[in-house]
């Protein structure tokens, strides 16, 4: 019986390792390795739900080609269930470009199919959402669809935002679903007003990820929080703020945390995902190392 359950992206991706990202201007760059990997936040969350010892259902749209089935079997793992729907068409693909300092310019080679649920899929997922204890919800057209059975759940639902500028209309259902916010800086310069806006329209506590300076959040009493980044041996970025927002919610989880949090609570889970996400940085996939 799955305690999580984490609806949206999972595909095979291209990692490419530069020395630099590449400039823009017309010319040759000499890759240090690449190979291919699982990719998708919705896959990353499952696989460190999972290797904390959280059993997690990961709900996902694949393609009819070839790397469905890799991708199928890349989150093969203990503490994992999975619900892949087929469409016809490519699987989601990316090219990712690293470097050695953690740069990464991700580029869509596929997007996820995307076709209409029928009623008996919507059961399923309804079925697993019911004997769960909290809902991953990511970006997708795929969590779109299942909004409104997310929301009879009536299960905490947490949302990953990532670069949210706080106005893109795609993030709007999403963030007006969320109990529990997360998302980095990359696309907002100062992060605290918005975390704070979010938990004074209903939210029990959101935060931002920073990178190398750690992470700010806003609990639900309204203090501002913040925590340092771990010790880090990086070796791929990929999967790092997925491992964050798993370390959070199994800390959350053994706590039985429920309704608006407090700031020791909110302290004591982004402990937990700044240690979670070392083990994302040490792994050259999206997984834990």
């Amino acid at each position: 019986m799955a305690e999580v359950v984490v609806i949206g992206p999972a595909s095979l991706n291209q990692i490419v390792r530069l020395d630099a990202l590449p400039e823009q201007r017309p010319h040759t760059v000499t890759a240090r390795a690449h190979h291919r990997a699982l990719g998708g936040t919705s896959a990353g969350k499952t696989l460190h739900l999972a290797s904390l010892g959280t059993h997690t259902l990961c709900v996902a749209m694949v393609g009819d080609d070839a790397d469905a089935e890799a991708i199928i079997g890349a989150l093969g793992a203990d503490n994992v269930e999975i619900i892949a729907l087929v469409a016809a068409g490519p699987s989601e693909h990316h090219l990712n470009l690293m470097t050695e300092r953690g740069e990464r310019l991700s580029i869509y080679l596929d997007h996820a199919p995307v076709r209409e649920l029928s009623a008996r899929e919507r059961g399923r997922v309804r079925a697993k959402l019911m004997s769960a204890r909290a809902v991953a919800l990511d970006l997708s057209h795929l969590g779109l669809q299942l909004i409104d059975e997310v929301r009879a759940s009536e299960l905490p639902v947490w949302v990953d935002l990532h670069d949210y500028d706080g106005r893109a209309e795609f993030h709007a259902p999403f963030v007006a679903i969320a109990d529990v916010i997360l998302m980095n800086a990359d696309g907002i310069a100062d992060p605290v007003p918005f975390l704070r806006a979010k938990v004074d329209a209903g939210a029990d506590a959101a935060v931002c990820t920073l990178g190398a300076l750690g992470a700010v959040g806003v609990a639900g009493d309204g203090s501002v929080v913040t925590v340092a980044a771990e010790p880090a041996v990086i070796v791929d970025t990929n999967g790092a703020g997925d491992a964050f927002m798993a370390g959070m919610m199994h800390s959350a989880l053994a706590r039985g945390e429920a309704g608006a949090w407090s700031a020791d609570a909110l302290r004591a889970s982004m402990t937990a995902g700044a240690v979670q996400a070392v083990r994302a940085l040490a792994s050259s996939g999206v997984g834990p190392a």
